[in-house]
C-alpha cells in the first residue's frame, strides 16, 4: 500500500469551520494516519479545548503544536514542515471538508510520477480547480462525498499539469521542498501568493504541478485569514508579478484554453448517472 503523506492543518481561530474539518478527517482517513495541527496562536480560547477534545477521541496519529506568537500562514507552515520532516505532506486549510478516499487518491497520484512536486484536488472553491464552474467560488455542496464519488468513478485519472497549485489543499513532495527551499517568507510575508511562487520555482527546476482529477475536497474559503485582513491580490500579487512577469498572461491563457473542461464534463455526466442511494466507493 502506498504510504500516505502527513496532513498539516494550519489553524487560526474559525472554530466552527475547524470543528467540521477535524470531524471530516476522522471520518475519511484510515486509522493511524498522521495529522499535524499547527495552531498559530489562536486568540479564541475555545480552539485549544476543541483540539484537545478531538485528539482524546480520535483514532488518528495526531501531533499538536501551538505557536507562542502568531507567525502568519507562511511562518506557521515553515515550522510545521520542519516538525514533520522527512514526510511528504498535504497542507489542508481548516475551512475544508475532506471526503472519502481523498488522501489515498492524492498519494496514488504522487506515486504515479516521482517528478510531481505539488498536487491539488478538485473543489467547489479552488480557482482553476473549481467544480462545477471553472474559476468560481461555487457554494459548498450539500453532499461533497457524492461529487468525490463521481470524480473517482468518472474514468481513469489523467493527472494533468497545472500552471500553479492551489493552496487550500496542497500536496508537497519533501524532495521538491528541499530542492527549491520552501516558501519565500521574505517576499510574501504572512501569506498569499507563496504557493504560486513555489509552483513556478519547482517547475523551473524540472518538477510538475498536477491536478488529482479523481479526488475532491470541499472548501469554504477565507475563514482564518479574513479576520486578519489578509486577502488575495494587492501587494503580494504585485511582488509575484515582478518576480514572474508573464504570470498573469500565463494564467489568462490557461483560463482561456480551459484544458480541464473535458474532465469537468465527465464528472458532470457521472453525477447524473449515480443513483441517489448509491453506496460510497471503497477506499483505495
Amino acid at each position: 500500500m502506498t504510504e500516505l503523506p502527513t496532513v498539516i492543518v494550519p489553524v487560526f481561530n474559525a472554530i466552527t469551520e475547524l470543528d467540521a474539518c477535524l470531524a471530516s478527517l476522522d471520518r475519511t482517513l484510515p486509522a493511524g494516519s498522521r495529522v499535524q495541527i499547527a495552531d498559530d496562536a489562536s486568540t479564541d480560547p475555545r480552539i485549544a479545548t476543541l483540539i484537545r477534545t478531538w485528539i482524546a477521541r480520535s483514532r488518528l496519529a495526531i501531533s499538536h503544536v501551538r505557536r507562542p506568537h502568531n507567525l502568519g500562514f507562511i511562518g506557521n507552515v515553515e515550522r510545521a514542515m520542519a516538525e514533520t520532516d522527512p514526510a511528504d505532506v498535504v497542507l489542508l486549510n481548516s475551512d475544508t471538508l475532506a471526503t472519502l478516499g481523498w488522501l489515498e487518491r492524492i498519494a496514488a497520484c504522487a506515486a504515479s510520477d516521482p517528478r510531481i512536486a505539488t498536487i491539488t484536488p478538485w473543489s467547489n472553491n479552488a480557482e482553476i480547480c473549481s467544480f462545477p464552474r471553472f474559476c468560481e467560488a461555487n457554494p459548498m455542496p450539500d453532499d461533497p462525498d457524492r461529487i468525490a464519488q463521481a470524480a473517482a468513478s468518472a474514468g481513469p485519472p489523467h493527472y494533468p499539469d497545472l500552471p500553479t497549485a492551489v493552496g487550500f489543499c496542497m500536496y508537497i513532495r519533501r524532495a521538491a521542498w528541499r530542492h527549491c527551499g520552501g516558501f519565500d517568507a521574505a517576499t510574501f510575508g504572512r501569506g498569499y501568493g507563496e504557493e504560486n511562487d513555489f509552483s513556478l520555482r519547482v517547475e523551473g527546476l524540472g518538477w510538475r504541478n498536477v491536478l488529482c482529477d479523481d479526488a475532491y475536497v470541499g472548501h469554504r474559503g477565507h475563514a482564518s485569514f479574513g479576520p486578519l485582513g489578509e486577502t488575495p491580490g494587492g501587494e503580494n500579487l504585485r511582488r509575484l508579478t515582478i518576480r514572474w512577469p508573464d504570470y498573469n498572461a500565463r494564467i489568462a491563457r490557461y483560463i482561456l484554453d480551459d484544458p480541464l473542461r473535458p474532465l469537468r464534463e465527465r464528472i458532470e455526466a457521472r453525477l447524473h448517472s449515480l443513483p441517489d442511494d448509491s453506496e460510497q466507493l471503497p477506499l483505495l
